[in-house]
C-alpha cells in the first residue's frame, strides 16, 4: 500500500511540475510577436482625410470605441464622445471584453510603432495580448498607407479622459489569447479597376463576414455558414440578429441588383435625429448604416460585387425576434 501510494503520490507531483512548466512557458514565451516598430507617421492632409474616411465609414474604429445613442437609428457616435470607449461586448461563455479608450488622453504616450503593434498584430503597449474582437487579425493584412492614415486620424481625436472597465476572460480563454496575437502581413490594397480583389480588401477591413457569420457558444465561426447571417447582438437592448447577405435568392441578397445594394447604405447618408418609439427601437439595427452610409459608392459596389462570389448559403434569419 505504501509503494502505491508512493506511485501515486509520484505521479500527482509530475503532473503538477508539468502543468505549472506548461503554465510557465505560455506565460513567458507567449504572446509571440515583434518588437514595436521604430516609425513615426507624419499628420499630413491626405493621411488625415484618408484615415477619417476609413475610420468612421469603413472599418469601423469610431463607431466601436466610442459612445453610441441607441435612442436614435442604427446608434450614431455620439459627437463629444468619440474614443472614449466603453462599449460592452459580452462573449458568452468566454467572458466579457470592453472597447479601449483609444483618444490621445489614453494613448498619448504610445509611440506610433506601439499603437501600430496593437491594431496589427494584437499586442498592447505593456505586452497585454488583445482579446481578436479587435480584429487585428484582419487589419494586419491592411495595407500599410491605409493603416497609417487610420493611426495619424485617430492620434487627431480630442482627448477625453475616463476609465474603461477592464476585460474578464474566463479560463481556458484567458491563457488560449496569449497564443492568438501574430505579426502582422500587410498587403498591397489593390486596384479599385480590380473590382473582385479590390472588393474582397474592403469587405474584409470593413469587417462584414464577423459580425454576418454566426458562430458557436466558444466564439468558433459556424462551418458552412460564412456571411450568413443569424449572429445575435444585444446593443441595442433588445434582440438583434445579422442578416444573411450571400447571393442566396430567397434568404439573402441574391435577389438585389448592385443598384438597389448601394442605394439601401447611401439612404442613410443624412442621419436622422428623430427619437425612436418604444417599438421602433425593439427593431433597431446595430450595424452603423448611418457611418457605412458615407462610403463610396464605388466601394460599396465592389463590396456587393465581391458579395455575389460568395457561395449562397440558404438561411432565413428573424431579424428582430422582440418586436412586437
Amino acid at each position: 500500500m505504501n509503494t502505491l501510494l508512493k506511485i501515486v503520490g509520484g505521479l500527482v507531483a509530475l503532473v503538477v511540475v508539468l502543468a505549472l512548466g506548461g503554465l510557465g512557458y505560455l506565460l513567458l514565451a507567449f504572446p509571440k510577436v515583434p518588437p514595436p516598430a521604430v516609425v513615426t507617421l507624419e499628420p499630413t492632409p491626405e493621411r488625415l482625410a484618408r484615415g477619417k474616411y476609413l475610420s468612421d465609414h469603413v472599418t469601423g474604429c469610431t463607431s466601436c470605441h466610442s459612445e453610441r445613442d441607441w435612442t436614435k437609428f442604427s446608434g450614431p457616435v455620439k459627437s463629444a464622445r468619440i474614443g472614449v470607449g466603453g462599449q460592452e461586448f459580452p462573449l458568452g461563455g468566454a467572458g466579457t471584453v470592453f472597447a479601449k479608450n483609444i483618444t490621445p488622453a489614453a494613448i498619448g504616450s504610445w509611440t506610433d510603432g506601439e499603437l501600430q503593434r496593437a491594431v496589427t498584430a494584437g499586442v498592447s503597449q505593456d505586452g497585454t495580448p488583445l482579446f481578436p474582437l479587435m480584429p487585428y487579425l484582419h487589419f494586419g493584412a491592411m495595407a500599410a498607407d491605409d493603416m497609417h492614415a487610420i493611426l495619424v486620424y485617430v492620434r487627431s481625436w480630442q482627448a477625453i479622459e475616463g476609465a474603461v472597465a477592464p476585460r474578464a476572460l474566463n479560463f481556458p480563454m484567458n491563457l488560449i489569447v496569449r497564443t492568438i496575437p501574430a505579426a502582422g502581413t500587410p498587403q498591397p490594397r489593390p486596384s479599385p479597376q480590380d473590382q473582385l480583389a479590390y472588393g474582397r480588401y474592403i469587405t474584409r477591413i470593413a469587417l462584414c463576414g464577423d459580425c454576418h457569420t454566426p458562430m458557436d457558444d466558444r466564439g468558433q465561426q459556424l462551418p458552412g455558414m460564412s456571411f450568413a447571417g443569424g449572429m445575435e447582438f444585444l446593443e441595442t437592448g433588445y434582440r438583434v440578429r445579422a442578416a444573411n447577405i450571400t447571393p442566396d435568392a430567397d434568404t439573402g441578397i441574391g435577389s438585389w441588383t448592385e443598384q438597389q445594394f448601394v442605394d439601401k447604405l447611401k439612404a442613410f447618408e443624412t442621419p436622422s435625429e428623430a427619437v425612436l418609439s418604444e417599438s421602433e427601437r425593439r427593431q433597431n439595427t446595430v450595424m452603423p448604416m448611418t457611418a457605412y452610409a458615407g462610403m463610396t459608392r464605388e466601394d460599396l459596389a465592389a463590396i456587393y460585387g465581391y458579395l455575389r462570389t460568395l457561395p449562397p448559403v440558404v438561411n432565413r434569419v428573424t431579424r428582430f425576434p422582440d418586436a412586437k
